[in-house]
Formats: structure tokens, sequence, C-alpha cells
């Protein structure tokens, strides 16, 4: 074998050589790499099976010791006292109120803001109108409970009924309108062609008067209202549901966006008015989208801690009646953050465990609706790339 066949030989076998350790650094790095992003990603698995470790550690031997019963059915939370008492009904009570208030003011007005972002408003005026929404959710929340127990609060207090008043002809004057429009849209398309334009005024006439009369009895009504005390369910609620408006409107504004522009073409291309392909065609699209950022929502008025402390009135009772919104109430995160200082952490205490065992339920509903909401999502991208 000549000494130049054997050179190229041994390059050959050096470049085999080299190209295998290549390779195997290679695969040695990607296999690193996929571990490292592995553990990062279990990380935040770990830690909420680490807190949910810790926070059923403190909270067993509470229901060890008292059981269930009390906790779920009493109203009376006597916790500091000689023989104390841990019914938590009356706080589960003010959580749900104050949680379904704020999702009352919250779906509706985040849900129409989306629509117009998404179907009426310019795109120019679009890309300026939702930042400035979504700056609300990076107002922090004491700012918002300053706000509520400084400005709402002793306004409540003083000119309860005329802000009842005000607040009824502020939210339900457009909404009486906007039904109305939509309403004899939809009802005028049933007419025959030639009755369609002044059917549909005659409609919106009838309509909007219809709502505006009932508006005004609402509102006379609300005007001779008195509110004894500001800090109360319905501040909370109010508050709670403009924190949650950036939430609702910025995942229904993107719901409404991936519906597409074809199924919106078609339905003009079918004689099918605005409204009518809004309603009939554009919600039932995002309706899985609109629910997961209600949910959402949801999750982030019921876990609300600051605003429920300064504006609720911390009072652990139901109201009288049941859904009156103008009793002061307390809540679970309220309990946990008023309580925590007190409670004796040395010699472990019912009093501290309590908290461990509300903490325990707040931390599962939150979970329950997290869960919801994703699975949500999950069939609405089912449903889209169908």
């Amino acid at each position: 074998m000549s000494t130049a066949v054997r050179e190229q030989l041994l390059l050959r076998r050096r470049s085999l050589i080299i190209s295998k350790r290549a390779s195997g650094l290679r695969r040695l790095a990607s296999f690193t790499g996929g571990g490292l992003l592995f553990l990062v990603a279990c990380s935040s698995v770990l830690a909420v099976v680490s807190i949910f470790i810790f926070i059923i550690k403190d909270a067993v031997p509470f229901f060890a010791d008292r059981g269930f019963v009390e906790f779920f059915t009493s109203t009376a939370w006597y916790p500091s006292a000689e023989t104390p008492a841990f019914g938590a009904l009356a706080i589960f009570y003010g959580s749900a109120m104050v949680t379904v208030g704020a999702v009352l003011v919250a779906t509706p007005l985040g849900v129409l803001a989306a629509i117009c972002l998404s179907d009426i408003l310019p795109f120019g005026l679009r890309q300026v109108t939702k930042p400035v929404i979504e700056l609300l959710a990076a107002i922090p929340s004491v700012a918002f409970g300053f706000f509520a127990l400084v400005v709402i609060t002793p306004q409540l207090q003083e000119n309860g009924g005329a802000i009842l008043s005000l607040t009824a002809w502020t939210i339900g004057g457009p909404f009486a309108v906007l039904a109305a429009l939509v309403t004899s849209d939809l009802l005028a398309a049933r007419l025959p062609y030639g009755m369609r334009r002044s059917g549909r005024v005659v409609l919106l006439a009838a309509l909007g008067g219809l709502g505006l009369w009932g508006l005004s009895l609402l509102a006379g009504r609300l005007s001779a209202v008195e509110i004894s005390s500001g800090t109360n369910a319905l501040n909370v609620s109010i508050v709670l549901g403009i924190m949650a408006l950036p939430t609702v409107v910025s995942v229904s504004e993107d719901s409404l966006q991936a519906v597409g522009r074809e199924l919106r073409e078609g339905s003009y291309a079918l004689g099918a008015t605005r409204a009518e392909t809004m309603v009939r065609v554009v919600l039932p699209a995002a309706a899985n989208g609109i629910c997961a950022a209600v949910i959402l929502g949801i999750m982030r008025a019921y876990g609300e801690t600051m605003v429920v402390w300064m504006a609720s009135g911390n009072t652990p009772k139901i109201p009288e009646p049941w859904y009156n919104v103008l009793e002061p109430i307390r809540t679970l995160t309220a309990t946990i953050a008023g309580d925590m200082g007190e409670a004796d952490h040395v010699t472990g205490s019912a009093r501290f465990h309590v908290l461990f065992a509300m903490a325990l339920c707040l931390l599962t509903v939150s979970f329950v609706f997290n869960f919801l909401s994703e699975r949500i999502a999950r069939r609405a991208i089912r449903v889209g790339r169908r």
C-alpha cells in the first residue's frame, strides 16, 4: 500500500472519529438542554404541589379536632372568644357574594368592550384603546383599595341613592339602547323585504321607549335608597369588577378575533346584518373563549385581598335579606390576611389552623376554576381546528 493511500485512510479515520465525537457532544448538549428545560417546566408543578402539601399539613389538625359541620354550616365566627366558634359559612357567603357581583359588573362591560374592539372600532383606534384598558391590570390592588375606601365609601354613605340612580342610567341606558337596536334588527329581518326599514324604525322606537321607561322606574326606586355604611358588598363588587375588566376584555377580544373574517363575510354574503352576524354567528363561535375569560375574571375577583380587606366592612354575617349588597360582609382572603397576625403560631391553636383550612378551600376553588378554564380553552382550540 502506497504512502499516499495510507495517509488518505488515516485522514478519513480521523474525520470519522471527530464526527462521532461531535455527534456525541451534540446529543449530550441536546439531552442536557432538554433536561434543564424539563426541570424548569416541572418547577412550577413542584411549587404548586408543595403549596398544597404545606397548607393541607396545617389544615388537617383543625378538621381532625373540630370536624367539618361547624366550619361549613355555622355562621358563628368568634375565634378569640373564651369558648371559640369557627363557623365560616358567612365568610364563604361573603366571598361568593362579592365574586358574583364583580362578575355581573365585569362580564357585560368586558364582552361589549371586546365586541367594540374587534368589530366596531377602526384598527388604529383599537391599537390605542386596548393597551389603555390593559393598563388597569398594572395598577396595584392597594391603590384600588384606597380608591374604594377614600372616594367611593363616603360618596355611597352620603349620596348613595343619587349615585345608584345615576349608575343605573349610566350603565342601563346604553344597554337599553343597544338591546333595542339588536332586537329590532333581528325582528325586522323576519318581516317582508319592503317593510323592513319602516318596521325596524317602529320596533326600535317601541323597544327603546319600553326599556327607558323601565329604567326610569328602577332609577326612581334606587334614588330613595339610604346607605348606612359605604363599606359594603356593593363597593367591593364595583371595584373588583373594574379590576377584572382587563382580563375579560383581553381574552374575549382574542376569542372574537380568532373566529376569523370568513364566517363574518359568509354571513354578510347571505344577507345578514352586522347585528345578526354578531349575535348568531360570531358570539356562538367565540362562546368557549368568552366563558374562559369570565372564569379567569372570577378567579381574579375571588382571590383578591387588599380591596375586600379595606372596603368590605369585615363583618362576618350573612346580609339580611341575603341579596342585600348594601350590607358589610367578610371574605376568606380578608379573614386570612387580618387574623394571621393574631393567631398563635407557636402552640398551633385552632385559630391558627382554621386559617389554613380557609386557605385550603380558597386554593381548591381556584384550582377547580383554573381547570375549567383550561378545559374550555382546549375545547375552543379543537372547535377552531375543525
